[in-house]
């Protein structure tokens, strides 16, 4: 059985002749530890898998199992355990709070995990020992991504999602933060799942999953995934 395994899911909203198929019978794997890139084109259905793989959004109809739990079987007490203990989301829009330091924007989060790593440890590992005590607005955008990254991280996930999340970033600071979320999977052993529009990413994955029109079209395993730092675009 494979870690994640997204079996013949449907997203419908509305009916009848006004029915509109978020996704349509898409279907996917991802082995635990793997870099997975979702690649598709805005409106094919990628952040709606996303957020029903992270417990934000229900199918419709489906299987979703994650780590041999079937989520279209949770309950909603469920699938709060599953969003808080399991999964450490990372979006294109950083969320921080504004009035709240880059470290006390990481303790809010591990509040409610319960293995939770540590706050300030984590975000050294992230490149910001020196920027602990600032608030967002204090921090670039390159910044205040990787806060969010170490917030999401520090709740020791099993799964960490990232919607886009280089989209609101220039070229060198979206390659530091692709190179963290790398090093993520490769050195913790974290399972990793990156949407991105940007086909030049597909060589950093261990395993590339094109999306169009609300189906997968094609899932490719990479057996030699290369460095951010080697990639162009």
């Amino acid at each position: 059985m494979a870690y994640i395994e997204f079996t013949h899911v449907f997203k419908e909203y509305g009916s009848g002749s006004a029915m509109i198929k978020a996704l349509d019978d898409a279907g996917f794997i991802v082995e635990k530890g793997e870099l997975a890139m979702i690649l598709g084109s805005s409106g094919a259905g990628k952040t709606t898998a996303l957020n029903i793989l992270g417990g934000m959004d229900r199918a419709t109809r489906g299987n979703i199992i994650v780590d041999q739990a079937d989520l279209s079987k949770m309950n909603r007490k469920e699938l709060i355990a599953y969003r808080r203990h399991d999964i450490g989301f990372v979006f294109q829009f950083y969320n921080l709070v504004p009035n709240l330091t880059a470290l006390e924007n990481v303790e809010l989060a591990v509040q409610v995990s319960k293995n939770h790593l540590d706050p300030a440890e984590t975000l050294k590992k992230v490149g910001l020992a020196d920027r602990m005590g600032n608030f967002p607005s204090q921090l670039s955008g390159g910044e205040q991504q990787r806060v969010s990254i170490a917030r999401a991280i520090a709740k020791n996930p099993k799964l960490l999602l990232c919607d886009e999340p280089t989209g609101a970033l220039d070229y060198q600071t979206g390659k530091q933060v692709l190179k963290i979320l790398q090093d993520t999977c490769r050195k913790d052993g974290i399972t990793v799942l990156i949407i991105t529009h940007n086909s030049a990413l597909a060589d950093m994955a261990d395993r590339l999953i094109r999306f169009k029109s609300g189906k997968v079209i094609s899932m490719e395993v990479n057996p030699s995934p290369r460095p951010i730092e080697e990639i162009e675009w």
